[in-house]
């Protein structure tokens, strides 16, 4: 794809959005990771315009709150009615914008859709338990009631879909958002803002305004929502370095954090494992998105058996990717986000060599025809141990490759990072799975069974231990998250006992 023609694309669907004079409105600078190219110059959002932001979703949810939860599911289910109309368009403006592929920015819109759906059966069933008391003639239960205002941070990575986790979840809840998104990535926050006003013009009067509010800028724009009481959830993905810096600064005030942090996710091939599905398990996950997904896999941690005939078609495999446009039919690896991205790849490419690891791949590609983006050949390093560099994230498609003897040996190889977010094995042996997934086994909050360590369905909780944070996102019970818990007790008799036998006569 030309410069010519990425600029002319996102002003035909920045047009189709309603976002045209939005787009040029200021100096904050937009550019396409595809070509480098100016997408648009936005106008940022001040710290009290974050404030009266927040003051909107306070006001609203004190309205949103009494709507009935299925009611509220309506308006989600009418958000994703719009999403499914808008998914061509939506989804080519996250490949535009983040530099995924064509099917993955489609598929981005399509999880979309998939927790719109989710939410809305949702809506019916935020339900608690009815326990049993031990004092006669009474009745105690537990409902689920509207946490309050919920503050999202959301990554360059998954520029749409994180936010539509949260904001699907915290809406059929009773939860006004505000979202502050990537500064890399802020067009496709407008777009999903335009749409969302979409399904509110369907949804009728019950939705007050100030349901969900977007706030446009760096970093002190996150802040204001990281330290302002009134905002009783923040939901953040990004680094360990800003969960660090989050976590702590939401817990001085009594709130609520859900953190979504740095993966350093490992792949182990048993020597029974099928190797073709293993190929292509790992190659998806280990290069998909250029390799910037938390639970993109960077250590391969293989049995010495079978070592080199996998190390063999990796490389083949590699060698054959394509790299270039992500928009242009058969491009499997589009382009890193920015050069600091491809600084920091060739770092540890260079940290890793020191360490004994032998590189191949990693160089920058396409520099002649586009000197602002920044296209790498996957890399893949044989490393003699698990050194600091690998028990490091790079954001990066480097996959990292270890060998292992015995079985106990690699679980305790794939536990001994800081991350904790996603694991995987191939075998096909019953007694290594359950292992695998036993107490004992991955210590991460995902660990599959012959597929890759990329790409979560919906319907599972999303998210992992240690230094990822701990929070949970997306499918199961994730709802509570968004939510406040009440224990209620009723004495439906005409006398007054103590529980534990306690006695109290006046």
């Amino acid at each position: 794809m030309t410069l010519t023609s990425v600029a002319t694309s996102s002003a035909r669907l920045l047009d189709q959005f309603g976002l045209s004079a939005i787009a040029q409105a200021g100096d904050w600078p937009v550019r396409s990771p595809i070509d480098g190219s100016l997408l648009a110059r936005l106008r940022t959002h001040t710290v009290d315009e974050a404030d009266a932001a927040i003051a909107r979703a306070q006001q609203a949810f004190a309205v949103w709150r009494n709507v009935p939860a299925p009611r509220r599911g309506e308006l989600v289910r009418l958000f994703g009615e719009v999403l499914r109309e808008e998914k061509a368009a939506l989804g080519e403006l996250v490949s535009l914008e983040a530099g995924k592929i064509r099917s993955e920015g489609l598929g981005e819109v399509q999880e979309m859709i998939d927790i719109c759906d989710f939410a809305v059966g949702l809506s019916r069933q935020l339900h608690g338990l009815t326990i049993a008391s031990e004092r006669p003639g009474h009745r105690m239960m537990e409902q689920w009631h509207p946490l309050g205002v919920v503050g999202v941070i959301s990554a360059f990575n998954f520029p749409v879909a994180v936010w539509a986790w949260n904001a699907a979840l915290a809406l059929v809840c009773g939860d006004p958002v505000v979202w502050k998104p990537s500064e890399k990535t802020p067009l496709t926050a407008l777009a999903c803002q335009a749409l969302f006003a979409r399904a509110l013009q369907r949804f009728g009067a019950d939705a007050p305004a100030g349901l969900s509010e977007l706030l446009i800028g760096g970093a002190s724009l996150g802040e204001r929502l990281v330290d302002d009481p009134r905002v009783a959830l923040v939901s953040a993905t990004g680094s360990t370095r800003m969960g660090r810096a989050v976590g702590p600064r939401v817990a001085q005030r009594f709130g609520r954090v859900l953190l979504e942090l740095g993966g350093n996710n490992a792949v182990i091939v048993a020597p029974t494992a099928d190797l073709d599905l293993a190929v292509r398990g790992i190659a998806f996950a280990a290069v998909g998105t250029c390799g910037q997904r938390c639970t993109s896999t960077r250590r391969l941690i293989v049995h010495e058996s079978v070592r080199e005939a996998l190390v063999a078609r990796l490389k083949q495999a590699y060698a054959g990717l394509p790299v270039g446009d992500p928009l242009a039919e058969g491009t499997l690896v589009g382009p890193l986000v920015d050069g600091a991205a491809f600084e920091a790849m060739q770092a540890a490419l260079r940290a890793a060599a020191a360490e004994g690891g032998t590189v191949t791949g990693g160089e920058r590609l396409l520099a002649d025809a586009h000197p602002d983006a920044f296209y790498v050949r996957p890399a893949l390093v044989e490393m003699p141990a698990q050194t600091a560099t690998v028990r490091h994230e790079t954001f990066a498609p480097i996959l990292y490759v270890l060998t292992y003897r015995d079985f106990d040996a690699a679980i305790a190889l794939q536990n001994d990072v800081p991350q904790g977010l996603s694991s995987a094995i191939f075998t096909n042996d019953l007694r290594e799975a359950e292992a695998f997934l036993a107490a004992s086994g991955s210590d991460c909050g995902i660990a599959n069974v012959n597929i890759g360590t990329s790409g979560a369905e919906i319907g599972g909780a999303f998210g992992g231990e240690k230094e990822t944070g701990g929070g949970r996102e997306s499918g199961s019970d994730a709802w509570k998250n968004y939510m406040r818990r009440a224990t209620n007790t009723v004495n439906h008799s005409r006398s007054l006992p103590l529980a534990q036998g306690v006695r109290f006569d006046i």
